[in-house]
């Protein structure tokens, strides 16, 4: 028997409830029974499964029964040495990852166009950050990775840090030669840590890039709810070797995840696993054609370019280049008027991310396609600006403080003119992607400053609410 068919958290939670069980115990919604008002029963009907650690249910902080049956089954089918549910999405993966293998003042090599749980993970662990810089790509105006010489030389340079942590695709689908980079850092003793958010369906065998798991990587942390049919808020993590102090990882993830986490998550990611595990050939061949379709769609608009893919490349993800003289932010506004919403929104591009099924909206996107080119004429063009980017001053940089010297440093609020050699007090985040722009303890130059304001003209939104007044700075800096 195929065991990729069987689904032990979800079968069990239906099997539960068949039996019509009365609830003295928490959740407080009683299975659905009690709820604010019956116009809800959409709403109702999930309850049903939100249950709690009963006899028979398992336990995540202590899992021997089903949900222990999921998480085999899931390492099993992502070629992985074993696998844990997470219920705090990726975020909590990346924090655990990084506790468990980087102590007080250890060195660890990190991609500097990382997600902002890593900044928070290595101010956590109290480790000593190296940032590498990612390459720009002029043809499609966006960082990508840092180069293989710049990821080898911090290695060559850095030689005792212990580990290298990179993202791998980036939010666009990119990908890169992570097989060569994993070789080299274990040839110098250094665990290979890997951000996959984007990458969950990278296992399924054809049409994606390699996971990081298959090659090579030593943890792998994978949202699942990113381009895998699960809820919001699940997510993977990968053990790909025995470098990894197990111990050490299923202490940080118990330490850092709810005491009790939601079977509906739970199920999901249970569904999720079994979802990828038995896509067929023939449906994946659907999905590519369906999504060639979608391209061919967006590419009768000349307002944008859709941008070209290559086998290093996530197929599913759709990037649209902006003419400079079109505002991105007001062509997505045009979008969601019509009811189309796309993922991500910068100053040059528009994200869509195309799911793992044939795209069932093609005549809705084809109308407001249609309506949106009729409407070129009256649609605002601006002046061609230059476009701006964030020009890195050194491949690798080292904070001015460490994350112990900025706890007992005081802050405040600086206007932007006058931040300029200042060091920064809080991380600058625009949100998608959650990749910083400046990172906390770095010193701020002119050009943080010019891209920022840039930013927030073309009014790309941030996590700091006092953004336009100016930056968090160290005081006395």
């Amino acid at each position: 028997m195929n065991r990729q068919l069987n689904k032990p958290i979800w079968e069990k939670l239906r099997h539960f409830q068949s039996n019509n069980p009365v609830s003295f115990h928490v959740p407080g919604h009683k299975n659905g029974k009690i709820m604010p008002s019956n116009e809800w029963f959409e709403f109702k009907s999930l309850l049903t499964y939100d249950l709690t650690e009963l006899t028979g249910l398992d336990d995540l902080h202590n899992a021997e029964g089903i949900i222990e049956d999921a998480q085999q089954l899931a390492a099993e089918w992502f070629q992985a040495q074993k696998t844990y549910f997470l219920v705090n999405g990726s975020t909590v993966g990346n924090l655990a990852m990084i506790l468990a293998t980087c102590g007080l003042n250890d060195q660890i090599i990190v991609q500097r166009n990382c997600h902002k749980s890593i900044i928070n993970g290595l101010e956590l662990s109290g480790a000593d950050p190296i940032f590498i810089s990612p390459d720009y790509c002029n043809k499609h105006e966006r960082y990508t990775f840092p180069s293989l010489l710049t990821i080898k030389k911090a290695i060559d340079t850095y030689s005792n840090s212990k580990a290298i942590l990179l993202t791998y695709p980036d939010y666009y689908g990119h990908t890169f030669a992570l097989k060569e980079v994993v070789k080299y850092a274990h040839s110098h003793n250094m665990l290979v840590l890997i951000d996959e958010a984007h990458g969950v369906h990278f296992s399924l065998p054809n049409g994606t890039p390699l996971s990081a798991v298959e090659l090579g990587a030593d943890l792998v942390v994978q949202s699942a709810h990113k381009m895998a049919p699960a809820l919001t808020m699940t997510a993977f993590l990968h053990v790909g070797s025995d470098r990894v102090d197990a111990s050490k990882l299923a202490y940080y993830l118990s330490a850092l995840q709810s005491s009790s986490p939601s079977y509906l998550l739970l199920a999901s990611l249970d569904l999720a696993r079994y979802y990828l595990a038995n896509l067929t050939v023939q449906e994946m061949a659907e999905i590519e054609q369906s999504v060639l379709t979608v391209r061919a769609v967006f590419a009768r608009v000349p307002l944008w370019r859709v941008l070209p893919q290559s086998d290093e490349d996530d197929f599913l993800k759709i990037t649209l280049n902006v003419e400079a003289c079109y505002s991105t932010r007001l062509i997505a506004n045009f979008f969601e008027q019509e009811g189309i919403y796309p993922e991500l929104v910068t100053d040059k591009h528009l994200l869509f991310v195309h799911g793992l099924a044939s795209f069932t909206a093609l005549e809705r996107l084809e109308a407001t396609i249609e309506k949106l080119t009729s409407q070129l004429s009256f649609f605002p063009k601006r002046a061609t600006i230059e476009r701006k980017k964030l020009n890195f001053i050194s491949p690798i940089t080292h904070p001015v403080y460490s994350s112990l010297e900025m706890k007992d440093l005081d802050e405040e609020l600086s206007a932007w003119g006058e931040a300029i050699g200042k060091v920064s007090a809080k991380t600058v985040i625009p949100y998608p992607p959650g990749i910083p722009v400046l990172l906390k303890g770095e010193q701020i130059t002119e050009q943080h400053v010019q891209y920022i304001q840039y930013l927030i003209d073309e009014q790309i939104n941030f996590q700091q609410s006092q953004i336009a007044e100016g930056v968090f700075v160290f005081k006395g800096e």
